[in-house]
């Protein structure tokens, strides 16, 4: 009534038989819900244009969030996983299994997303939490619980290290029933939803701010040239993963893998995470990309393009 056919509040009020107020609290709770989204169409808006540049050159689906310049990469990770919430709610369908990684980037989506009732699905942890210093459970289980309350989604943890000291050790640890449940899971996703860690982020991913990599690791990547991960799996910048030995230790699902999932949304706040990115999208690992407006436009070359929202 007051969305499509424009009928005031005190208008709808009297047709239902109720109160000004009770109609104001409905609305609200429409929005609130995600029942509905308001969009504005910014004519000086470049994302549309950017959106596509990126779908031709990259073959993903692309969404750019405005963000004006004077933010800073906290705030604007913010924004982003805002609209990141937004967009991954409608690809949520019932009966689906849903990957989801842990990170800072995850953390701050599950914060903004909205309720949308699903029947029989699950939310699946893509990579193991644990590391010398914790166990990495509660960090990681917030966030999966999150992505299921929102979904009404059953929610299967991977109690695991996110690298183990031994390749051995994971060797024998994949063996074990309880762990292949968990595997056997996460090869039939229908969604995987996860964040680019970089090597030189300003805003460190939280595998490599969190205590996960020693010394002797940071060195390791350094020599295999590596640029960036995903779900603890780490990549070069052509997108290769062949060869990094610390691959051989994570828990993530390997990148072969991991391109087997139907849609793999990516979600990327701040441009210096560029690098990280780039190999990402080198070794086709998203079919959705989810993005700020400055690192969209460092991604095809246009960083002198005016912001849309000046």
């Amino acid at each position: 009534m007051y969305y499509l056919q424009d009928l005031t509040m005190d208008a709808i009020a009297r047709e239902l038989g109720t109160s000004r107020s009770t109609v104001s609290r409905l609305l609200s709770s429409a929005r609130d819900s995600g029942l509905v989204q308001v969009q504005i169409r910014n004519p000086l808006d470049t994302g549309p244009e950017l959106e596509g540049l990126i779908r031709r050159r990259y073959g993903v689906d692309a969404h750019v969030v405005p963000v004006v310049e004077t933010l800073n990469e906290a705030e604007t990770l913010d924004r982003v996983a805002m609209q990141a919430a937004r967009t991954i709610g409608p690809l949520v369908d019932s009966n689906a299994i849903i990957g989801v990684a842990w990170g800072s980037t995850l953390s701050a989506v599950s914060r903004h997303l909205t309720r949308k009732i699903t029947h029989d699905s699950v939310v699946v942890q893509l990579n193991g939490a644990g590391n010398m210093h914790t166990t990495g459970i509660t960090y990681a289980s917030d966030i999966m619980r999150r992505f299921g309350s929102a979904y009404g989604a059953r929610v299967e943890q991977f109690p695991v290290p996110a690298f183990f000291d031994h390749a051995a050790t994971k060797t024998a640890m994949w063996n074990e029933r309880s762990v292949q449940r968990i595997l056997e899971l996460q090869a039939k996703m229908s969604i995987a939803i996860f964040g680019v860690g970089s090597v030189d982020a300003d805003f460190p991913s939280h595998v490599y701010a969190g205590g996960y990599l020693d010394e002797g690791d940071l060195n390791i990547l350094a020599t295999s040239d590596v640029v960036g991960d995903v779900a603890t799996v780490f990549f070069r910048a052509d997108g290769s993963s062949d060869g990094i030995v610390l691959n051989e230790r994570s828990t993530g699902p390997a990148l072969a893998e991991l391109r087997r999932v139907r849609r793999r949304i990516c979600v990327v706040s701040g441009v210096s995470k560029i690098n990280g990115l780039k190999g990402a999208l080198a070794a086709r690992l998203a079919t959705d990309l989810i993005l700020d407006e400055a690192t969209a436009r460092r991604l095809v070359g246009m960083e002198g393009l005016a912001v849309a929202s000046r």
